[in-house]
């Protein structure tokens, strides 16, 4: 009887790197008790004469919290992004995030000037809304999308208004809207 060898597939090079960088920024976190998550991952009011200023617009999608805060993201973002990245690229993918991590960044920093931003949630909803557009047919708006966007942004409305906690529901909505607008661009372009 012959072997079968086993192949490990880096199946998803966006995703899994994103993923790969996010842990190593947690463990950095953890290593240097929080000053390189404070100082590179997380979005906050700082002067525009600081060059960080620039760089945590983008790389504050990439910190976490705590470990739960870690896993809640990069899990689902490890379930959505390979199919995202097999439709649209993984290309595609990078610069949604891109666009995403800036606009998310720049909101905070502008309405939010007392508060830290860090985490990949808005990247995660806008993958979710992007993921509604699956199966999509021609030019017509797919019903999936209307209704995962009406529930997602109801509830982020919802607990933004009535509900106490850690959790930037604004981040969320710009992530979902990001991923309405970008998902519609790349599915018209493929």
């Amino acid at each position: 009887m012959k072997k079968r060898k086993i192949i490990f597939q880096y199946n998803a090079p966006f995703t899994l790197t994103f993923a790969l960088i996010s842990l190593i920024a947690l463990i950095l976190g953890w290593l240097t008790d929080g000053a390189t998550t404070t100082k590179f991952f997380c979005v906050y009011r700082s002067s525009l004469t600081d060059p960080l200023t620039y760089l945590r617009f983008f790389t504050h999608t990439l910190g976490h919290a705590s470990l739960s805060h870690y896993t809640g993201n990069i899990l689902l973002l490890l379930v959505l992004g390979p199919g995202l990245e097999e439709r649209y690229g993984s290309r595609s993918i990078f610069f949604a995030t891109l666009i995403t991590a800036l606009v998310s960044g720049l909101v905070q920093w502008i309405f939010f000037p007392s508060v830290a931003l860090l985490g990949a949630s808005g990247v995660v909803f806008m993958m979710i809304i992007m993921a509604s557009l699956g199966g999509a047919r021609g030019d017509g708006i797919p019903l999936t999308l209307i209704f995962v966007f009406l529930f997602y942004v109801g509830e982020e409305v919802y607990d933004g208004i009535f509900v106490s906690d850690n959790i930037s529901q604004l981040t969320h909505i710009v992530g979902g809207i990001c991923g309405a607008v970008l998902g519609m661009s790349l599915r018209r372009r493929s």
